[in-house]
C-alpha cells in the first residue's frame, strides 16, 4: 500500500519532470535480465567500451537489483523502481537491455533504445506463440499485446544470424513493415566474442582456478533451459529436469566433473552437498561465455546455450526427455529439431550416459558444419565493436530530425 502510494504521488510525477530535462548524448544505459545481474550481450558491449577507454568519455550507469555487484571500469550503479532509475531512464540518449522493460517506462523521442535480446529462437517466441503457460500469463491476446507494446520502443534489434532476424521479423512484428525506422543488426553476439577471443588455455586455466573447478577431469556443462508451466511464481521458475545425478554421479564420476548452469529465470535452494565435488553450481549471476569456455562438452535442451556453444566445435548433447510435449504443447519449434542438431539426442539419463561415453565426433561433423554455417557466420570475436561504432554514430545523432526523414521517404518500405 505504501509503495503505491510512493509510486503514484512521488515517484511517477518526478519521472514526468525528469522528461521534461534535456536528453543528455554522453549518458548510455545498462541492464540485463531485468537488472539482475551483470551478463549477457550488454556486459559485453559495456566491456568493450571499457577496452575503447570509452567509459571514461561516456557516463555509464548499469541498472542492478543488487548495486554491491562487481563492475569494471567507471559506471554508476542504481535500482530498478528508485527515483535514480527514473531520472536516468529519463536522461539517457541510449538504452542498452536484453530483456523488457516496465510498460510505465516510455522512451523519450530522441532516445535511441538497442534491444540486445538474449539468444537464437529454437522455441516460439512472442507474437509466434499459440498458446501461453508461464507463471502470471494466461491471456495469449494479452501477453501478445504486452509483447508488441514493448517492442514498439526498439530502435534497433540485435541478431545473431539471418536465421533470427528472419524469425524477429515475424515474433516482434519489427520490421520497415510496421515502422521505417526499425532496423535490425544482424551482427552476431557480442556475448560470444570472448568465445573467439579467448578459446585459449592459459585463459580457460586461470577461469577453471577463478571458479574453482578441478583440471584432472572433464567438465561437462548441463545448461537446460526453462518450463514454462513449471514455477513458483511469476517470473520465477522452478529447476525442471528428469535428471539422475544420482546415476551420473556413480558413472562418471571417475572422469567428469558437472557444471549445473541455471537459466535466468530459474531460482531454486536445492541441497546438492551429497554431489560435492562432483556437481558445481552456478547461479544467474555467473556468465555463462565462461562456463562455455571451460567445459569439453554442453548437455542441454531446448535452450538457445546451443548456438553460442557450437562456435567452440566441442561435443553437445541433448537430454529431451519431454520433446514431444514440450514441442507440441508447450511451446513448439522453428526448425525441426530432431534433423537439425549435431550431437545425441537421450531421453534417459541411461541413454545420455551411453551417448557420453561413446561419442564419435565423426558421425555428426557433416552436421556440426552445417549448423555452424547456418548459425555462426557472424560470431567472429567482433561484433562489440560493430556494436560501439553505431553507438558512437547514433550518440550525436538528431534523432528528431533523422526519424522525420525516414517517415517521410516511408513509402519505399512498404
Amino acid at each position: 500500500m505504501i509503495k503505491n502510494f510512493i509510486k503514484k504521488y512521488l515517484i511517477l510525477p518526478g519521472y514526468a519532470f525528469f522528461r521534461k530535462l534535456p536528453v543528455n548524448n554522453d549518458l548510455i544505459i545498462f541492464e540485463s535480465n531485468m537488472g539482475r545481474n551483470y551478463s549477457g550481450n550488454p556486459k559485453h558491449i559495456y566491456e568493450e567500451m571499457i577496452k575503447q577507454r570509452l567509459d571514461k568519455k561516456l557516463k555509464c550507469v548499469w541498472i542492478l537489483e543488487d548495486i554491491n555487484t562487481e563492475i569494471p571500469g567507471k559506471t554508476l550503479k542504481i535500482k530498478r523502481s528508485r527515483i535514480k532509475y527514473y531520472y536516468y531512464m529519463a536522461r539517457a540518449k541510449i538504452w542498452v537491455f536484453d530483456t523488457r522493460d516496465p510498460p510505465h517506462i516510455q522512451k523519450r523521442e530522441q532516445c535511441y533504445y538497442i534491444q540486445t535480446w538474449h539468444g537464437t529462437p529454437l522455441k516460439k517466441l512472442g507474437l509466434d506463440m499459440d498458446d501461453v503457460f508461464m507463471a502470471g500469463k494466461e491471456d495469449i491476446k494479452a501477453y501478445k499485446h504486452n509483447i508488441y507494446q514493448d517492442s514498439r520502443k526498439w530502435d534497433f534489434l540485435l541478431s545473431q544470424n539471418e536465421f533470427s532476424t528472419e524469425i524477429f521479423k515475424s515474433a516482434f512484428a519489427f520490421s520497415k513493415k510496421y515502422s521505417p525506422c526499425k532496423e535490425i543488426w544482424t551482427y552476431g553476439y557480442p556475448r560470444n566474442d570472448i568465445l573467439v577471443n579467448n578459446n585459449n588455455k592459459k585463459h580457460i586455466n586461470k577461469l577453471k582456478d577463478d571458479l574453482g573447478i578441478p583440471k584432472n577431469k572433464k567438465i561437462l556443462l548441463y545448461a537446460p533451459t526453462w518450463r514454462d508451466n513449471e514455477f513458483h511464481r511469476r517470473s520465477v521458475y522452478k529447476f525442471a529436469t528428469a535428471m539422475d545425478f544420482d546415476l551420473l554421479k556413480e558413472k562418471l564420476s571417475n572422469d567428469y566433473v558437472i557444471i549445473v548452469k541455471y537459466h535466468y529465470l530459474v531460482m531454486e535452494n536445492i541441497d546438492w552437498s551429497d554431489y560435492k565435488d562432483f556437481v558445481y553450481i552456478f547461479g544467474a549471476d555467473q556468465d555463462i561465455a565462461d562456463l562455455y569456455l571451460v567445459s569439453d562438452m554442453l548437455i542441454t535442451d531446448y535452450s538457445s546455450v546451443m548456438f553460442d556453444y557450437s562456435i567452440l566445435n566441442r561435443p553437445m548433447f541433448f537430454f529431451m526427455y519431454d520433446l514431444e510435449s514440450y514441442r507440441d504443447e508447450l511451446r513448439g519449434f522453428y526448425s525441426n529439431v530432431v534433423e537439425e542438431i549435431p550431437g545425441p539426442i537421450s531421453k534417459t539419463t541411461e541413454e545420455l550416459i551411453h551417448d557420453i561415453k561413446q561419442y564419435n565426433s565423426s558421425l555428426y561433423k557433416d552436421k556440426y558444419n552445417a549448423f555452424q554455417d547456418k548459425y555462426n557466420k557472424n560470431d567472429d570475436g567482433n561484433a562489440s565493436e560493430r556494436i560501439i561504432h553505431r553507438i558512437l554514430e547514433l550518440k550525436n545523432t538528431d534523432k528528431t530530425a533523422a526519424q522525420k526523414q525516414l517517415e517521410k521517404n516511408s513509402s519505399r518500405y512498404n
